[in-house]
């Protein structure tokens, strides 16, 4: 440990006893962490009282900010009523009940019922035990291996990280597992050939998913998995008619379809859901973080009349549908939850999302003119900008300098918490109530340390 901490400050017990997700504990030990101690809107506050806007809004998901009263009420009411109680053996609670149907309602068409979890992880989770199960139901168990993209974030769970095709969640855990098989990163910028027009990528994608089904056989995979924007694999759009040209090759294929709405569920693309926003039609899709806007946890999949009468019949044959968790539709979370789709709609906050966003992708954009950022992409109010060895280049800088991580720090001095992504980039994803004058703080404190990052790149060797 460090000498520059008290021994029995509250950053030497975190270092002594805390071991914290996502973290290089050497590097922990060395600096001690940033310890947060209060939260109002979209800003929180460290021990000196400094404030910082939550660019990325805790881990893509506090949509009501850090300060919500009426989500805190929820709780506390819920937490006197009934404080506890599960969903196995044919028990439940109203919150359960009315958030299921709330979800419904809200789904994408053609999602009809509801299962809850507690993470983005484990209602990824889920939906690859569904998918088995479900073709088990029709006579195809051999249907098991489900296709996810080189970039993609789904979890990290032993199964859902074996879908997260990212380094970082896979090395020194033995994964992935055989079940997950891996195409073609929709990742223009980086992954286009020079002079490869958009609607040419998307073509090679595409050739590229044909050819790995056809190499597995179609009579082997479930099902194939994407997030409708990608989130922790770099804040990537897809090009202009990606998902048109997947979803019929899915359909011929005889493959459920998995829209991972975990980061774009509930407003974050600018529609209720990323799939609205690209005309997605899921068999399955999963949800969580802005579900309760982080505040308890809490996750669902949502499926199809036609997947969900399977299980049924499969769970009829067994005796029971043999899947669940402790917490699975815990009536506080689940109130909360249900208390926050509520105020999205008592606020509006799909318009007040729709009046900001323009503003918000303008100062994203803006960025690329400095020198550092090769790229500037976003919908809604996510987004990200990628760094660049050198100007108007597609040139990485040498992942061994980790830019994004040392730009995430000095953005962080600036007053800003953003996320470093994979490949030297950082993203932005602010609490949904972020106003016109809170982007534009954001943004002007951003900008006050990108000349700096400017320095940083260029003299890299």
């Amino acid at each position: 440990m460090s000498d520059q901490f008290n021994p029995n400050s509250q950053e030497a017990k975190d270092i002594a006893y805390h071991f914290h997700p996502y973290t290089n504990p050497t590097a922990l030990a060395k600096e001690g962490p940033m310890i947060i101690h209060k939260g109002k809107g979209v800003f929180v506050y460290d021990g000196d009282g400094k404030d910082y806007i939550e660019g990325l809004a805790g881990l893509w998901c506090a949509s009501f900010g850090f300060s919500e009263a009426e989500l805190v009420k929820a709780a506390t009411k819920q937490m006197q009523e009934l404080p506890y109680y599960h969903s196995f053996s044919a028990k439940t609670h109203n919150p359960a009940i009315n958030l299921a149907e709330k979800l419904v309602k809200l789904a994408p068409d053609g999602l009809d019922k509801v299962f809850f979890c507690n993470s983005g992880s484990e209602a990824n989770d889920t939906a690859i035990k569904m998918v088995w199960y479900y073709q088990a139901a029709i006579g195809k168990p051999e249907k098991h291996k489900i296709i996810s993209r080189k970039r993609g974030y789904h979890g990290v769970t032993l199964a859902a990280a074996s879908l997260t095709a990212l380094d970082y969640v896979q090395k020194g855990f033995g994964l992935p597992l055989e079940f997950a098989k891996h195409t073609s990163s929709p990742h223009y910028f980086l992954d286009a050939k020079d002079g490869e027009s958009e609607a040419d990528f998307v073509a090679r994608c595409m050739q590229e998913l044909e050819e790995l089904i056809a190499e597995e056989g179609a009579d082997t995979i479930g099902a194939f998995i994407a997030e409708p924007v990608m989130g922790a694999g770099g804040a990537i759009v897809h090009p202009k008619g990606y998902f048109e040209a997947l979803q019929p090759i899915l359909k011929k294929h005889d493959i459920l379809f998995i829209a991972d709405e975990v980061i774009c569920g509930f407003g974050r693309t600018g529609n209720m859901w990323g799939s609205d926003t690209y005309n997605l039609k899921p068999d399955i899709l999963t949800c969580a973080k802005a579900l309760s806007s982080a505040y308890l946890p809490i996750s669902a999949v949502l499926v199809s009349q036609a997947v969900a009468d399977g299980m049924s019949a499969q769970a009829d044959k067994l005796g029971q549908f043999g899947h669940g968790y402790t917490y699975t539709g815990h009536p506080v979370p689940a109130a909360v939850a249900l208390r926050t789709l509520e105020l999205m709609e008592e606020r509006d906050v799909l318009k007040h999302i729709q009046s900001v966003a323009p503003l918000f992708q303008t100062r994203i954009q803006a960025l690329k003119k400095y020198d550092s950022v090769g790229d500037a992409r976003g919908v809604g109010l996510i987004g990200g900008i990628e760094f660049v060895a050198k100007p108007n280049t597609r040139i990485k800088p040498n992942p061994a300098h980790k830019v994004g991580l040392k730009v995430m720090k000095m953005l962080q001095d600036a007053g800003v918490i953003i996320r470093a992504l994979p490949l030297d980039g950082i993203a932005f994803c602010p609490p949904l109530i972020i106003s016109s004058d809170e982007i534009n703080i954001m943004f002007d404190r951003i900008e006050s340390a990108m000349p700096a990052v400017d320095e940083l790149v260029k003299n890299l060797d």
